[in-house]
């Protein structure tokens, strides 16, 4: 029992750590929607798309190959971590010096600020310099440090932006503070999101610099060879599994008129926001699952374990997804206070079911996680990549960024597809297809009755709301009152 308890406790801590940065993304946003205007909003998004990019190229899957061989019986612990830290680092430097070296002409073909791809590329050096630092603690188990040291980032991150939307301007104005004023830019406030961002990834760096010390340097390039060939597909279905989280504000920018590109970015950006609702779920839901999967795998009725584990997730997103596009108008004013943005409102059911689907097959994945065929995770999240790509180049100079949802929604939903079809043929889990279906059908009629029906009128969403939950008791009531008698 005290195993069990202490990874609760370990899930538990991990998963805040995770969900809080992505936590601060929703809260940020009416703050950057009022004082930011649609084309600089569109600027942060697509660079941002970016780093979301360079992050996995820059970590290149050595994150995970560390957590593989320290834990192997044969492996030197101190070698591993030495030569992981050697290596990120070594890289790290190299690329940053290569980049800044030619960010003039980078910025010129990427069609950004310099100033702009100056701050990208410290922040993504700052952040893979801490990747190793992070993995010490979670493979030594120290959550409480790693939460600490991350939720503290956080909190970096949005007092600077509180300071420098909401306070640095009213001290700018007084005449006797000429430091502030000097450093005030009415005209360039998108570049405060990236200061923001470098100053809070810098500080954490400095908090981590003593685990260099404590992990040391040094290089087995035989044992290297060995990580560098393990993390390569890590890399490459990380590199695919970005092109579909990001891939659509880049290509947004570039293949949109240039006169309205950054503005449309901008404005499907903040309403894509609002689909992050879905996201926290999907992501707080398998990070403590996971480790449950993993520990449930030998026993006699694991299958049948992880079936209802499915149905209860798409039972949950299926209610998020309902409730987020009903109190929509609620949501809106709220996230989104400035009205120019909501014309893309449009995307946000898409984007809510397309993001279940993604969580939905997370759930699915469990076949080739617990089999030891991860590739097979590699070529799903390719397929996903693809799908992504091709139908964004051809929807979006048509429909612009309903074209990119479309196109998100058409990843998510065949990657959930492929791993059903691919997992009952090498690990048969029953999985109650029939009812999942029955509430996912339900969720995204009533959805769509409610928003393009009665163009998102409170009363009849409510009403709507309440009857998918009376079927939802009535279905399932027997379980429900299995769980509350214990």
């Amino acid at each position: 029992m005290g195993v069990f308890k202490k990874l609760f406790q370990q899930t538990f801590i991990y998963g805040l750590a995770t969900v809080l940065p992505r936590a601060l993304a929703i809260v940020l946003v009416p703050l950057y929607v009022s004082v930011l205007g649609t084309s600089q909003y569109g600027v942060y998004a697509s660079l941002m798309a970016f780093l979301i990019l360079g992050n996995v190229v820059l970590s290149y899957g050595m994150e995970t190959a560390f957590f593989r061989f320290i834990t192997k019986k044969t492996a030197q612990k101190k070698q591993v971590q030495a030569t992981a830290l050697t290596s990120i680092t070594l890289s790290t430097l190299l690329f940053l010096g290569i980049a800044l070296t030619v960010r003039v002409p980078l910025s010129q073909w990427l069609d950004f600020e310099t100033e702009y791809v100056t701050y990208g590329l410290l922040i993504l050096a700052l952040d893979a310099l801490v990747v190793i630092p992070f993995a010490w603690f979670r493979v030594n188990e120290r959550p409480m440090r790693y939460a600490i040291i991350k939720i503290f980032n956080v909190v970096v991150n949005l007092g600077l932006n509180l300071f420098f939307f909401l306070l640095l301007p009213d001290l700018a104005s007084e005449k006797t503070n000429t430091f502030f004023s000097s450093i005030y830019m009415e005209d360039n406030k998108v570049a405060y999101v990236f200061i923001a961002n470098l100053i809070a990834s810098a500080i954490t760096l400095l908090i981590l610099l003593p685990l260099y010390i404590k992990i040391g340097f040094g290089f087995q390039k035989h044992l290297w060879k060995q990580m560098l060939k393990y993390a390569l597909p890590v890399l490459v279905a990380g590199i695919a599994f970005s092109i579909n989280e990001a891939f659509d504000k880049i290509l947004l920018k570039y293949l949109l008129p240039s006169d309205i590109a950054e503005s449309e970015v901008g404005i499907y950006a903040a309403c894509y926001k609002l689909g992050v609702f879905m996201t926290l779920f999907a992501t707080a839901f398998r990070l403590g699952i996971e480790p449950f999967f993993f520990n449930h795998s030998k026993n006699e009725n694991a299958k049948q374990t992880y079936a209802t584990i499915t149905k209860y997730f798409s039972i949950l997103g299926s209610f998020i997804l309902l409730f987020v596009i009903v109190y929509l108008d609620v949501f809106k004013r709220i996230l989104i206070p400035d009205a120019t943005y909501w014309e893309a409102l449009t995307i946000v059911p898409i984007i809510l079911l397309a993001n279940l689907c993604l969580g939905i097959y997370h759930n699915l994945s469990v076949w080739y996680k617990v089999t030891d065929r991860t590739r097979f995770g590699a070529y799903i999240s390719i397929i996903g990549a693809i799908v992504t790509l091709v139908l964004n180049f051809i929807l979006i100079p048509i429909i612009s960024y309903v074209g990119s949802a479309i196109a998100t929604l058409a990843a998510y939903g065949s990657m959930m597809v492929l791993s059903y079809i691919l997992g009952r043929k090498r690990y048969a889990v029953p999985y109650d297809i029939k009812r999942i279906g029955i509430y996912l059908v339900l969720a995204i009629s009533f959805s769509a009755i409610s928003f393009y029906g009665f163009d998102g009128n409170l009363l009849v969403g409510t009403l709507l709301l309440l009857v998918f939950l009376c079927v939802l008791f009535f279905s399932e009531k027997r379980e429900i009152r299995s769980i509350l008698k214990r």
